[in-house]
């Protein structure tokens, strides 16, 4: 087997991982088993080995060595992971000091502090594949609002807080002062205006969780969520406004340029003193709008000689195809200076549901 591989050329010999310890030397896997003693992180070691396994028990491996030596870490997320109960694994990563931004649509943002406060009102139908339309009217009409197989109960999160909001965006537009969509929501956890739901364990919020470590949150795109929907309604002024409806003055609600300019801060500093990885599960905005971080401040404002990012890790089940941004790869983004030849990348294709878990029992030292 040695004089087989031995007899290929050096560029493909670096890709290959062999099944034997020492016999290439760059073995991710292999080379740490000996290193791990919690039986999580050793029954990853021995079971993920292949395919999407092997990917993520490499990306996790990464990770955990780039933590350990001093880097940070940027997670974004997508989809409805917040309904999903991301927070249960994601929070504790936060707690450990092993998240230090979060980039999250407005909409898992704000279900995270639905989960808080209506959590057992939350249900489940696995079987969601097989609803009619009319039974999907049915749950309309009762106000269960589907996501996948889950249920959220708008009457009890979403109508619960928005009062709440109103006041803060009615006391701000009167000051003159304007603010993030996350610093209105962090309010309600600061000035204790919500209350956990009696069956809800408050360490599995990853916003209260980001609350008490008080780490940076970008929330891209506020509008386009059932609060962000909430404040559009009462910024229109139009005639089809309702007069029932309060009018706020959009000028109190801070935007994503503010948050971009605000990422070109933040990244500047951090990454003076540390090198700072990607951690994407799933798709779209919250994953995009931040990444451009870096390319933007290279051509854009001229700081040719900053850190890189210096990995980037994505679970998603978008594949690479015509079209389909969320799916593509690492090397595509080395051509729009998002990433560099020597960044570290890797394309888990999976559930974020199953892949993340098992990431973050291996940084957890689980």
């Amino acid at each position: 087997m040695k004089r087989k591989f031995s007899s290929l050329s050096a560029n493909l010999q670096k890709y290959i991982v062999t099944e034997q310890p020492g016999m290439t030397g760059k073995d991710p896997i292999t080379k740490t088993i000996k290193k791990s003693k919690k039986p999580v992180s050793v029954f990853a070691e021995r079971t993920l080995r292949h395919c999407n396994g092997g990917s993520t028990l490499q990306a996790a491996l990464w990770l955990k060595d780039h933590l350990d030596s001093g880097g940070k870490l940027v997670v974004t997320l997508a989809g409805a992971l917040s309904s999903f109960q991301v927070g249960v694994t994601l929070a504790e990563l936060i707690r450990k000091g092993k998240v230090h931004m979060v980039s999250a649509t407005a909409a898992n943002h704000e279900e995270s502090y639905y989960r808080y406060v209506a959590h057992s009102h939350y249900a489940y139908i696995p079987r969601y594949t097989e609803l009619t339309p009319e039974q999907e009217a049915e749950l309309r009409d009762a106000g269960l609002r589907r996501i996948t197989d889950t249920f959220l109960p708008e009457d009890e999160s979403v109508r619960i807080m928005e009062p709440h909001l109103l006041k803060m965006w009615k006391d701000a537009e009167k000051k003159g002062e304007r603010y993030f969509p996350h610093e209105y929501f962090r309010r309600l956890y600061k000035e204790k205006l919500i209350k956990p739901d009696p069956n809800t364990n408050e360490n599995d919020s990853w916003t209260y969780a980001a609350y008490e470590k008080n780490i940076p949150i970008v929330i891209p795109g506020f509008e386009d969520s059932t609060m962000g929907n909430i404040f559009a309604s009462y910024t229109y002024d139009g005639k089809w406004k309702d007069k029932k409806v309060p009018t706020v003055d959009p000028s109190v609600m801070k935007g994503g340029l503010e948050y971009f300019t605000d990422l070109y801060d933040w990244y500047m500093k951090e990454s003076k003193e540390s090198p700072i990885a990607f951690l994407q599960l799933g798709g779209g905005i919250a994953a995009d709008f931040p990444i451009c971080v870096v390319p933007s401040l290279k051509h854009d404002l001229g700081h040719h000689h900053i850190r890189d990012w210096a990995g980037f890790v994505e679970i998603g089940s978008s594949p690479m195809s015509y079209g389909s941004y969320s799916g593509a790869g690492g090397k595509e983004k080395i051509t729009w200076d998002k990433l560099s030849t020597k960044s570290y990348y890797q394309i888990i294709q999976s559930d974020v549901t199953v892949a993340f878990p098992w990431i973050a029992a291996v940084l957890l030292d689980l």
